[in-house]
């Protein structure tokens, strides 16, 4: 495993050099979305329209940060259980969304639709929501602000530390690991 560091949003490139279960920290811009601006999303697609943002090449944070308390560029932010997107995500990798960032596991189909764009998902840490906050630089609402804290954010980050959970070849850190532990659990 390898550590690197990245600014997004992320060339195709980039990201095809990553392998599952390397470590990296991400500078640059990133994106909130949650299940309902995802739902959103992908309605406005399915009816052929823009998208409010444009997120082709860019990098989805499953996150809602809490308020921003004063001095602060953002409230605590973190990861989300990324199955929860998982309806939505192959519609939103072939519309061009590049890298997600989540925490969990991933299934069959979002893997399949990351080998076919050449997307990643990071896993990042739960529980670490306040340390995560700090990584942020600056925060603006872009899109569906009637949805308080999971309406879609531009965040401006510096060194947001990330797993590869999911690499571009559909190669899973989570699998990686079960398999690991089975096999040492057949040699004790």
């Amino acid at each position: 495993m390898s550590a690197y560091r990245l600014t997004a949003p992320f060339q195709k490139e980039e990201l095809a050099k990553l392998r599952a279960g390397d470590r990296v920290l991400v500078s640059g811009i990133i994106y909130t979305a949650r299940d309902a601006a995802h739902g959103r999303f992908c309605a406005a697609l399915d009816r052929g329209e823009e998208l409010p943002v444009d997120l082709r090449g860019q990098t989805i944070f499953y996150a809602g940060p809490t308020p921003t308390p004063p001095g602060r560029a953002c409230g605590a932010i973190g990861p989300t259980t990324s199955v929860r997107m998982d309806a939505y995500t192959p519609r939103m990798l072939h519309y061009g969304v590049n890298a997600m960032i989540g925490k969990g596991g991933r299934g069959e189909e979002v893997r399949r639709a990351i080998r076919e764009t050449g997307a990643v998902y990071f896993a990042a840490i739960g529980g670490c929501a306040a340390y995560m906050a700090a990584c942020v630089q600056k925060l603006d609402v872009v899109a569906y602000d009637d949805l308080g804290t999971e309406s879609v954010k531009r965040l401006e980050v510096r060194d947001l530390p990330l797993t590869v959970a999911v690499d571009s070849r559909g190669v899973d850190a989570y699998e990686q690991g079960m398999q690991a532990y089975r096999e040492a659990c057949e040699k004790a």
